[in-house]
This record gives C-alpha cells, sequence and structure tokens, in this order.
C-alpha cells in the first residue's frame, strides 16, 4: 500500500511540474502591456517686480496662479498693496506681475511721488516708468545724489522729454 500510494505522490508532482514547465514555455496571449511615464506639465515664464522681496523672472508650472508667482519673488514686502492684485489669477507664459505699492509712506505728498526718497516701487507707479527704469532712477540717485529740480530727472537714462511730459505733474524733489 505504500509503494502505491509513493507512485501517486509521484506522478501527482511529475504532472504539477509538467504543468508549470509547459505554461513558462507557452507563448504569450494578448498585446503586451506598456507603460508610459506620466506626462509633466510644461513650465510658464513670468516675471515680477514691484513690492516683492525679490524681483526677477520665474518659472513656474503650467496652472499656477499670480500667488504662486509672488511666493516665488520672496513674498509681499511689508509695503505691498495686496488687496490691488488679483493673486488668484491664472499666469500666463511671458506675462509681467506688478505687485503695486501702498503709496502713503511719506514718499508721496499731495499725491506727487518724491523722487529723493521714492521706492523702486513708488517709482513703478508713475505713468511710463517700469521696473527698468525705476532701477536706473534709484541707480542715478545713489551715483549723483538728490536731485534740486524735478527737470533733472532726464539725465537719467531711458528719461526724456516724452516721458518727463508725462510724469512732471506727478513727481516732486521735496516735501
Amino acid at each position: 500500500m505504500k509503494a502505491i500510494l509513493n507512485i501517486t505522490y509521484g506522478v501527482l508532482i511529475g504532472l504539477i511540474a509538467a504543468g508549470i514547465i509547459w505554461l513558462a514555455m507557452a507563448p504569450a496571449r494578448g498585446e503586451e502591456i506598456v507603460l508610459l511615464p506620466t506626462a509633466t506639465p510644461g513650465l510658464l515664464t513670468v516675471y515680477v517686480s514691484g513690492a516683492v522681496a525679490t524681483p526677477g523672472v520665474y518659472a513656474l508650472p503650467e496652472g499656477s496662479r499670480v500667488e504662486a508667482a509672488v511666493n516665488a519673488a520672496g513674498g509681499l514686502l511689508p509695503g505691498a498693496d495686496a488687496n490691488n492684485i488679483n493673486l488668484a489669477m491664472l499666469i500666463e507664459d511671458g506675462q509681467q506681475i506688478v505687485v503695486p505699492g501702498i503709496t502713503n509712506t511719506g514718499r508721496v505728498n499731495a499725491g506727487r511721488v518724491n523722487i529723493n526718497t521714492a521706492s523702486l516701487t513708488d517709482l513703478e507707479t508713475l505713468p511710463g516708468i517700469g521696473p527698468t527704469t525705476a532701477q536706473a532712477i534709484l541707480d542715478y540717485r545713489l551715483q549723483h545724489g538728490s536731485f534740486e529740480v524735478i527737470q533733472q530727472i532726464q539725465n537719467v537714462s531711458g528719461i526724456g522729454p516724452a516721458t518727463f511730459s508725462a510724469i512732471q505733474n506727478y513727481i516732486s524733489v521735496g516735501p
């Protein structure tokens, strides 16, 4: 009886082994599954200036909002006017985001920007004055000292008669 039991076990083990070999050698059925990498979102490039800690050009993922661009630029400065910028707006590639500053900080008198004490953000509020020209005004002020009369602002690179004409009613050199 023991011999018959051993033969039965041997036959069963042989059949199982033959089945495993047959399955391993059988050609694959159906189509092969190919795993593709997930799509990565594209990047948008924006220029953030004004009342932020580190103005500059930043690359952000598609679908980002103005708030993400402001955060990439180091966040809002204490003098930023967050009520006059839509932080929830979707950004677009190539967009310039200017964060306005609150202009009642003593650098603005009777609606005029004091070009001797104004910050970069204050200068950017002037018509026709962007971040590059505003920085040129600050650089000129550092190199040459205070302006004595508003007409001297025309000595700044990028400010000619047309720009001066547009800003002369909005600037002052003193209190």
